[in-house]
């Protein structure tokens, strides 16, 4: 599967703070990839330097197969790119904004502009300082998806946003994704990019904690509750790796992967033990377990199959 974005052993620094560290990971052509992570976790870095805004220090960054640091100017022209707080001329209206970029873009992007405006229920005669928040994140992304980019970067799209605008902002991103087309969404909406990602990269203090499909890792991670008939100090001892536990009383609650049927059918059938129910969890509890210091390391060197290679420790 092509890579529209490929990062291999990137770091960046910014004097002593290390904002990236190593970052191996791939984004394949056609899939809606989510970087999740707390603020100032690394992932805007990550945006500017596949941009081309800023230069890592060391390691290889491949964008539609072009190079950031000697290329970005024409990476930014086939890049539809959202950030946080788009910048826009307030003094403009709707259809004047998009008639002024069109000047920077090849014909018929003004059209494409113009109609996906209106899909969105935006005025094209008012001016951008007369409109709400959602409005302006409407027609940036309008802006951003006109020339139709092979690859859309969205830096927290949906923050701010009401409820209603942010359901419509993601389903565009399926969307596009539909069409073969590749979309970067960071975030800490967790249960926004649960909805829309194909693949989920966590992301903390510049290092990425995993990068996998959101379906394997969601099929590969259990929620357990184990009743005991006394009160034990550890958990019952399981296979797979362990990603967070507490106690309440003589319950366990363990969230663990790798786990296999056949382990809970021996942990059911264990002296002592009343009860196990298991569940799958939300990418929000499955997040929260890595951000925790309960998170094991990385797991080794192998490449994640089609997808993306496991970072480094």
């Amino acid at each position: 599967m092509t890579a529209a974005i490929r990062f291999s052993q990137v770091t960046k620094r910014y004097r002593t703070q290390v904002a990236l560290d190593r970052a191996t990971f791939e984004v394949p052509a056609g899939k809606v990839f989510a970087f999740l992570g707390e603020n100032g976790a690394g992932k805007t870095t990550a945006i500017r330097l596949l941009l081309g805004l800023a230069e890592a220090q060391a390691g290889e960054i491949r964008v539609l197969g072009l190079d950031p640091r000697r290329e970005g100017l024409e990476i930014r022209r086939r890049v539809g790119y959202v950030p946080e707080r788009p910048t826009l001329y307030d003094w403009m209206t709707a259809a004047e904004i998009g008639w002024f970029t069109a000047g920077f873009y090849p014909e018929g992007f003004e059209h494409r502009y113009r109609t996906l405006v209106e899909q969105f229920g935006v005025p094209l005669q008012r001016k951008l300082k007369q409109m709400s928040k959602g409005m302006r994140a409407k027609i940036a992304l309008s802006l951003a998806m006109a020339h139709r980019p092979e690859l859309l970067v969205l830096d927290e799209p949906t923050s701010g946003l009401d409820t209603m605008v942010r359901r419509e902002f993601l389903e565009s991103m399926v969307d596009i994704a539909a069409e073969g087309r590749t979309v970067l969404l960071s975030s800490h909406q967790i249960g926004e990019v649960e909805r829309v990602a194909d693949i989920v990269a966590i992301v903390h203090t510049g290092r990425l904690l995993l990068v996998e499909p959101l379906d394997a890792l969601k099929l590969d991670t259990r929620q357990l509750t184990i009743s005991t008939a006394e009160m034990l100090p550890e958990p019952p001892d399981l296979p797979g790796t362990l990603l967070h536990q507490r106690q309440r009383g003589r319950q366990w609650e363990l969230l663990i992967r790798g786990l296999e049927e056949s382990d809970l059918d021996t942990l059911r059938h264990q002296q002592g033990i009343v009860g196990v129910e298991s569940r799958m969890p939300s990418l929000e509890e499955i997040f929260v377990a890595y951000m925790r210091g309960e998170k094991q390391e990385p797991q080794g060197e192998n490449p994640i199959p089609e997808v993306a290679q496991s970072p480094l420790s």
